[in-house]
């Protein structure tokens, strides 16, 4: 009785291996996304904040995180960047919001492909 416990087969089946691989392959390749877009946004964030702080637009994270703060009173205060103050805002919360989800997607599958391994 004590053996049948502890006798554990490790039989794969091809469905299984096919399915490791599959997911190795996808988390694999979510993380390379995961890189290539932050620094694709970095680059996107990083003009524009340029732009700004050379040309002293002052702004709280609070306001600039809110798309209604930023119409409200970040631009009306700084009419002339206004292309500017909005690029960096949409595109800093775009950034925040595909990384969240991307690592989101990269944990999940790892914890399927613990889950099979």
């Amino acid at each position: 009785m004590g053996e049948m416990g502890n006798t554990r087969e490790i039989v794969r089946p091809a469905e299984v291996l096919n399915m490791y691989l599959t997911l190795v392959i996808l988390l694999a390749s979510l993380f390379l996304a995961m890189l290539v877009l932050n620094v694709y946004f970095r680059v996107r964030v990083f003009k524009a904040y340029k732009t700004l702080v050379q040309n002293r637009v002052d702004f709280s994270p609070r306001q600039i995180m809110s798309k209604r703060r930023v119409e409200e009173e970040v631009v009306p205060e700084y009419p002339q960047h206004a292309e500017a103050i909005r690029a960096f805002s949409s595109n800093l919360r775009r950034s925040i919001r595909m990384g969240t989800v991307l690592l989101l997607l990269i944990t999940l599958f790892g914890g399927v492909l613990m889950w099979y391994r």
